[in-house]
């Protein structure tokens, strides 16, 4: 279903929230105008962005490969990341549909936004301490640089914790995204989408170099114990740092993002000597809210699907597959090749801070490329980029492994020239990430603002076509990957034929404007 004609605007949208106008909040209900916002507040107003970016950049670079050292075989790990997207499933749509409503006197998204940053401290700090808690609760007596074997009390402990902190992740993203459409003001859709990508750019730059250092252990040794060695100590020192960042930024945004409560029902016309309708509250609401979705809506999640289907392979293994195909090494193997892959993970982790840098810069760079061309073929384009950049990534793993016989951690360590060629991938993705960042947002955050449906309960919708790709490659990665000898290139390949289809069907479903609509509506905010 295509959604032509629609007027989009790059950037998260101005309407919608406390900072706009009527009903565009979706709710229902009225929202007084906030005074006009100064650039420097906004920019403060969205750094909670940073800090659950730099969390969620450790965890993207650094627990695929640690669970595996507790015992989850490889095509295991693919299952472990099920709960991300059973909680945006389950969380975002509601969570943004009640933030919509929300009356506190807090406003509408700063309460959900602390919340779920509380819940994130305290899964990190579980899953710091699994290998310790684990050993409390019964798991091995020797020591860890001894013992190679599975650890399932500590394995048990690890997933709770990795549940609890995509369920808390979830509960920040859309409010965190939502707040910044309801305060951009004046400033514009565009600046607002630029410094929240900024922010998120800025969080995954101080998440890889973390999660990229070796040093945690040196610098705070009592991180160290009978269960947690190196590698481990390293985690719980990046992790405990993460902690530490976000309280800062989450009450930084507390302090700058000043939003005026909603007030119901209240303050709407009705119909002559009738009383005003009750919203609707509990689960069903947010299947009712299906309903009032904006025209074009259906398109762009089709599409965002697809496009997903394409990245997360490579979101769920690349720090694996850097340590695996390129480093040749095994969790579970001997000394050597454990350090051969924790050498590769760091090495992925440090890929990934330039995905991040390129990220950060490219940002900047998305609203001017849609006025010229349109945010469809800026879109389009990306998926074809990814396309390029995963069959990329598997024959340059054939060409690491090209001497292999047997096992891959049999294979012969791969020369400088190809982990040259690795690094220089991770920073090129970086271009079509920050598309992926922000595009399909501010193309939703538009339609919410001119077709009606509601900030908050729009971009949890877009959520679901986010996460349901990522059951599809959560529940078929590993089993398909085991199917061609335990590593990842078969996924890399898969994950190269959906970003083709996803590009091509963006040419015919994703909504189609003309560049001087474009720069009209963007210029004016999306009102």
């Amino acid at each position: 279903m295509a959604g032509g004609g629609v007027e989009l605007s790059v950037g998260v949208a101005g309407g919608g929230g406390a900072g706009g106008n009527g009903n565009n909040g979706g709710a229902g209900g009225a929202v007084e105008t906030t005074e006009p916002i100064s650039l420097g507040r906004l920019i403060l107003s969205g750094m909670v962005a940073g800090g659950v970016q730099y969390g969620w950049a450790l965890q993207l670079s650094l627990l695929t490969p640690y669970v595996q050292t507790l015992g989850l075989s490889h095509a295991l790990t693919s299952f472990m990341w099920l709960c991300g997207p059973i909680a945006g499933m389950v969380v975002q749509p509601c969570v943004g549909l009640y933030s919509d409503r929300c009356t506190s006197k807090w406003g509408r998204r700063r309460p959900y936004i602390l919340t779920g940053c509380v819940l994130i401290c305290f899964a990190v700090v579980v899953i710091g301490f699994s290998a310790d808690i684990g050993y409390a609760l019964g798991d091995t007596k020797e020591e860890c640089s001894l013992y190679h074997g599975s650890r399932w009390h500590a394995a048990i402990v690890y997933v709770l914790g990795f549940w609890l902190l995509d369920f808390s992740n979830n509960t920040v993203q859309g409010p965190a995204r939502a707040l910044m459409a309801d305060l951009s003001g004046h400033h514009g859709p565009g600046t607002a989408n630029s410094i929240f990508c900024s922010w998120m750019a800025l969080g995954n730059i101080l998440g890889y170099s973390s999660g990229s250092t070796n040093n945690w252990h040196k610098w705070f040794p009592f991180l160290k114990t009978r269960a947690c060695c190196e590698a481990c100590a390293n985690l719980k020192g990046a992790f405990l740092v993460a902690v530490i960042f976000l309280s800062l930024c989450l009450v930084v945004t507390l302090v700058f993002a000043k939003e005026i409560p909603y007030k119901g029902n209240a303050a709407l016309p009705t119909k002559a000597n009738e009383p005003a309708e009750a919203e609707d509250t509990g689960p069903l609401a947010v299947l009712k809210g299906f309903k009032n979705l904006p025209t074009g809506m259906p398109s762009v999640l089709v599409v965002t699907g697809l496009t997903w289907l394409s990245w997360f392979p490579f979101i769920l293994y690349d720090t694996d597959w850097m340590g695996r195909e390129i480093y040749h090494g095994d969790p579970k193997g001997n000394d050597a090749q454990v350090e051969a892959f924790n050498q590769g993970v760091r090495a992925g982790a440090f890929g990934l801070l330039l995905n991040s840098i390129v990220l950060g810069f490219s940002s900047f760079l998305i609203e001017p490329m849609c006025r010229r061309v349109g945010p469809r073929v800026v879109w389009v384009t990306s998926n074809f980029l990814v396309c390029v950049a995963m069959a990329a990534t598997a024959l340059i793993s054939f060409w690491s492994l090209k001497d292999f016989h047997g096992s891959v951690q049999r294979a012969i360590t791969a020369n400088s020239e190809i982990k040259a060629v690795c690094l220089v991938l991770f920073a090129f993705l970086g271009v079509p990430l920050a598309i992926l960042y922000s595009v399909p947002f501010a193309v939703t955050a538009q339609l919410a603002a001119t077709r009606g449906g509601g900030q908050g309960l729009c971009t949890g919708v877009l959520n679901i076509s986010i996460v349901v790709p990522q059951v599809v490659i959560a529940l078929g990665a590993g089993p398909w990957d085991e199917l061609f000898g335990k590593g990842n290139i078969p996924a890399f390949g898969l994950a190269s034929g959906f970003a083709l289809v996803g590009g091509i069907a963006g040419l015919f479903l994703l909504p189609k404007i003309s560049k001087r609509q474009f720069r009209s509506v963007s210029m004016g905010g999306g009102h």
